[in-house]
């Protein structure tokens, strides 16, 4: 389980969607992976972000799948509902989140997310460690204090499995202070110097 907030690392998530978003514009499916997601902040707060970046039409062709273990069974349950406690929505931005969020009228105290978003995220069980992508094609992939839980060589077969399930040019986020296994360095290009954000490079191996 990743811990997490909502617009955790704000700077680098808008860093990852300035440079995807010109490039997969035109697709027609936009398809993200959110690893280690735990309650849903962090693919909830992308989905916001692109929301807030990209066109009503254009956000129709956006899917966030987030993953985790979720060893007691919740984490799926609370990011199908999308409802949180205020407290935890008090870091983004005031206008976003009350363009996004309304009172929910079953839990008092909590805020859900428009339809709009949720309908944009999708959770799926997984398990890194089997080394094995629940799909492939992915646009951008998103793992953050997970990796640094694993073993150097676990890491590495976790991020040679994230590569493999990268579309052409897709992009890696990695957190800042995990550092590229060097026997996978040459599988991403890092596209900025101050932050983990990496581009797949096709190599045959």
């Amino acid at each position: 389980m990743a811990f997490t907030f909502f617009f955790r690392d704000l700077q680098t998530l808008q860093t990852i969607i300035d440079h995807m978003l010109p490039l997969f514009r035109s697709r027609r499916y936009i398809n993200i992976w959110s690893a280690g997601s735990a309650m849903g902040q962090e693919p909830y707060t992308i989905a916001l972000l692109l929301r807030e970046n990209m066109g009503q039409m254009i956000f129709r062709n956006v899917k966030i799948f987030a993953s985790d273990l979720d060893p007691s069974d919740t984490f799926g349950k609370i990011i199908k509902e999308g409802s949180y406690p205020k407290n935890e929505l008090q870091r983004m931005p005031k206008d976003i989140f009350e363009k996004y969020f309304l009172p929910d009228e079953n839990k008092p105290g909590n805020y859900r997310v428009s339809d709009e978003i949720k309908k944009r995220v999708e959770f799926q069980k997984h398990n890194l460690l089997m080394f094995e992508p629940f799909r492939d094609n992915f646009s951008l992939i998103v793992c953050k204090n997970v990796l640094l839980h694993f073993t150097e060589e676990d890491r590495s077969k976790v991020i040679r499995m994230f590569h493999s399930s990268l579309g052409d040019g897709g992009f890696f986020l990695t957190e800042h202070t995990q550092k590229m296994p060097e026997d996978v360095e040459h599988l991403f290009e890092q596209i900025v110097p101050n932050a983990h954000v990496y581009r797949k490079i096709s190599v045959k191996e």
